[in-house]
């Protein structure tokens, strides 16, 4: 799956991962590879990635917004 982690400042992550762990306004929630499509709203929380590597990285963040299509995950955040 490419994702993009992107801030109104800069962009804070792009790159393969293989899982992304977020915080649903809704509730905690995670996608893999060929995820149903969805847009949610994000809380204050932490992002958590598995890239390609194995490798995890966290983001926190204030809140924002995560739109998924066709192992396409966009995350709009607020401030990180």
């Amino acid at each position: 799956m490419h994702l993009e982690i992107i801030t109104p400042d800069k962009k804070l992550f792009e790159g393969e991962v293989k899982l992304i762990q977020l915080p649903g306004s809704k509730g905690g929630f995670e996608m893999l590879k060929n995820h149903a499509p969805i847009i949610s709203t994000l809380e204050k929380g932490t992002i958590k990635i598995l890239d390609e590597n194995n490798k995890e990285q966290f983001f926190n963040i204030d809140g924002g917004v995560i739109e998924n299509k066709s192992n396409k995950i966009i995350v709009l955040v607020e401030s990180a």
